[in-house]
């Protein structure tokens, strides 16, 4: 059986994969975006499942005031004598002199939860694994970030060991690697017979990107180099679908085949002008990065590399039958999210189970606010009483969730109110706090109630459709459609005979590389609602939908 890549379509980035049993669990990066880490489950490999994220508590994750792809950083999970391992770096300063990557690790002896409370561990760089190894000692590697200017070295990586009895790193901190010319980052340490591998990512996490094989004796090295690096890149396939291609982890099946996820990112046509402040004349993912599956091989000689024979990852994977032939049943019979009903390639919600939200949104920074957001005040709705605007990073009333494919429609229906211009509600699509386009319902001293588009393009802010008034008491309907690089929106009142409001956008700045400040996540497509007089203004909600087509 084949799975076509990408596995996780849209922003899935740093991907970490492990087996317990007959289950497959994959993390993913979150950066600035709440819950913290994404985690999906599959039987199969083909077929993954969302699950909620294990950063949840406000306790365990407060990333109020960070800036746009920071936060939570290249996830590692890993799972030992009945408990599953989770460390990952929280970024809170960045794009600077001196970086602050503080790590962390939360355990669980069920993969839904409770995790724990997190465990401070060392803060010499970002991209945390931990190794547990056979005699029950277990180490912690991660690069390290070097603030001088210039620097010592283009790339470091430091091993230190982890007691898990006494909760906390001991022991010395120790080089394993260091380069003048290599930089490694997204390092894990896994053990096969007598060897020590050391699996890390190379050369950025742009179209240069790939991933390289060393390995030792020693836990503690020396590391040596595998000739054949990088084993995994298409730095030279600009043509190919699948760049920026590194970043691995590492899983045995049952069966004792090997497999490698990776992250990739899918390009636009769309390129920056050659004097953008910065990735000047670079191609723009607006899907992000994403994750793939690559089936592996080992050498004679004891070397892991692709199985298809090249350095360039495969756009289809063959999978086991065995483990697909398991799974069918339970895939037929799998039950649908609990409040969400998938229609095609995508989903409608109805906002009618009272429970909770769906596990596919995500806020930012924090959970939406108590007090702020009912999905049982009025039934069959999900009421979101305004906050700050856009640009703030602390309270936020909005959800929105990943961008899929490059081809996609989404929608929503909204009662709202508003009695002053400072009061709004509507559809967004977002790259982050800087870059948007928002179609929302508003107030206007000389229209009343009307419907307008704002857009942000790095802190640049436009009207191109002015201010449309509407009739107050009905519902609005709002639509967004993007074909690639473009996007149109459309609206209606009362019912759903849209009409186009504003200009055909381009959809291609809301882009890993367009940003002036992110560039580590992916577009959204959410609902929002500011009320900046204070006094938090509520607008109801009756659906979202997202499709793509």
């Amino acid at each position: 059986m084949k799975v076509k890549n990408p596995i996780l379509r849209g922003f899935y980035p740093d991907p970490s994969i492990v087996r317990v049993g007959d289950d497959y669990y994959i993390a993913n990066s979150t950066f600035e975006w709440w819950p913290g880490v994404s985690l999906h489950h599959s039987r199969d490999l083909v077929h993954w499942e969302k699950l909620p994220s294990p950063l949840n508590r406000q306790s365990q994750l407060d990333l109020r005031g960070v800036g746009a792809s920071q936060g939570i950083w290249a996830p590692c999970l890993t799972y030992d004598n009945g408990t599953f391992y989770l460390v990952y770096t929280v970024v809170k300063s960045f794009y600077c002199n001196m970086y602050d990557t503080a790590n962390f690790l939360v355990t669980a002896t069920d993969i839904l939860g409770p995790w724990s409370e997190p465990i401070a561990l060392n803060n010499f760089g970002f991209d945390p694994s931990l190794f547990h190894d056979d005699d029950g000692r277990k180490y912690m590697v991660s690069m390290v970030t070097d603030h001088r200017v210039p620097k010592k070295y283009v790339g470091r990586l430091v091993l230190q060991e982890y007691d898990d009895e006494q909760k906390k790193m001991v022991g010395p901190v120790r080089e394993i690697f260091c380069a003048d010319k290599v930089y490694l980052e997204g390092p894990h340490i896994f053990k096969r017979k007598d060897w020590y591998y050391l699996f890390a990512a190379d050369t950025g996490t742009g179209e240069l990107h790939g991933q390289s094989i060393l390995r030792s004796k020693n836990v503690w090295g020396s590391y040596e180099w595998y000739e054949g690096n990088s084993i995994l890149t298409a730095r030279e396939h600009p043509d190919f679908l699948l760049q920026k291609s590194g970043h691995c982890d590492l899983v045995e099946t049952q069966n004792g085949e090997w497999y490698a996820v990776h992250l990739c990112g899918r390009a636009l046509e769309n390129r920056n002008p050659m004097d953008a402040p910065r990735f000047a004349g670079a191609r723009r993912y607006t899907l992000g990065r994403e994750t793939c599956i690559q089936k592996m091989k080992w050498t004679k000689d004891d070397w892991l590399v692709l199985a298809n024979g090249t350095t360039l990852p495969d756009l289809e994977t063959e999978v086991p039958d065995e483990l697909a032939d398991k799974a069918q049943a339970e895939q037929k019979n799998q039950q649908k999210q609990h409040d969400q009903q998938e229609f095609g390639d995508g989903m409608f919600d109805d906002f009618d189970d009272p429970s909770g939200l769906s596990v596919v949104y995500q806020t930012l920074r924090q959970p939406l606010t108590p007090g702020y957001w009912s999905l049982t005040e009025r039934s069959g709705y999900l009421r979101l009483r305004g906050q700050e605007g856009l640009s703030s990073k602390f309270n936020q009333s909005l959800i929105a969730r990943r961008w899929e494919e490059f081809c996609f429609e989404t929608a929503t229906c909204v009662e709202f109110e508003p009695e002053v211009f400072k009061q709004m509600a509507g559809l967004i699509l977002m790259y982050d706090q800087d870059n948007y386009f928002y179609l929302h319902v508003t107030f206007d001293e000389d229209e009343g109630k009307c419907i307008t588009l704002l857009t942000a393009e790095n802190k640049k802010y436009e009207y191109p459709a002015g201010f449309v008034p509407i009739e107050s008491g009905k519902p609005v309907y709002l639509k967004a459609a993007v074909d690639y690089d473009k996007a149109q929106f459309f609206y209606a009142v009362g019912n759903q005979n849209y009409q186009a409001i504003g200009p055909v956008l381009d959809a291609s700045i809301l882009s890993d590389e367009a940003c002036n400040e992110g560039w580590f996540t992916g577009a959204m497509a959410g609902i929002c609602c500011q009320d900046l007089t204070g006094f938090g203004k509520a607008a109801d909600f009756d659906w979202f939908s997202y499709k793509n087509v």
